[in-house]
């Protein structure tokens, strides 16, 4: 019995978070209440408290979930690649893929403005660790592969990372059509020179 309670609660908050994200789709992520949401997933709006504090809740969970989606893809094919830069672009290229699948370039472009106005709520702001905390494990798989330094601090260089590459992907969203191809130049130059280094 207690295993099909699980599984409608799962059910429940999938359905929520779906309810959540058609929404995002349709009038954009600001504009939508947990009220709507509700009546989208046919359930009342402590319901939707019960399971997502707050509609950011459940926007951080669905990134969340597409963060650690992209870093157990690219944990199970590191190995597969003999260059750190090509491990690092090719794990950006699987975020850029995951997060427009997730949500549309016109959410992203929302978001993205919240973020650097200093609207951005704090669980988003929270995201942000989540990841680097991710990247900074692939990047210590990498030292242990012997790809990187050993006395490379993981940590730090998947903030740098993080913070560049969401500079790079606002540039991206921000001009229509999206320019893919200079993305990912941009992205391949800069992860060459934080690798190769500037010294002589």
């Amino acid at each position: 019995m207690s295993g099909l309670r699980e599984r409608q609660k799962e059910a429940r908050r999938q359905a929520i978070s779906q309810a959540a994200v058609e929404l995002f789709r349709l009038q954009g992520y600001g504009t939508t209440t947990v009220e709507q949401i509700a009546e989208r997933a046919g359930v009342s709006p402590p319901t939707v408290f019960n399971y997502f504090g707050s509609k950011q809740e459940i926007l951080n969970d669905l990134l969340r979930a597409t963060d650690e989606r992209v870093v157990k893809e690219m944990v199970q094919l590191a190995l597969d690649f003999k260059d750190p830069v090509d491990v690092l672009c090719h794990l950006e290229s699987l975020v850029l893929k995951y997060e427009l699948e997730a949500l549309p370039v016109s959410v992203w472009r929302e978001l993205l403005s919240m973020h650097y106005s200093g609207a951005s709520p704090e669980q988003l702001k929270l995201n942000n660790e989540v990841l680097n905390a991710e990247v900074s494990v692939l990047l210590g798989h990498l030292q242990k592969a012997g790809m990187v330094r050993h006395d490379l601090c993981p940590d730090y260089v998947a903030q740098l990372l993080n913070e560049f590459l969401t500079l790079e992907f606002l540039k991206l969203v921000s001009v229509e059509p999206l320019d893919f191809d200079a993305h990912q130049l941009s992205v391949r130059r800069f992860v060459e020179v934080l690798f190769t280094g500037i010294r002589q």
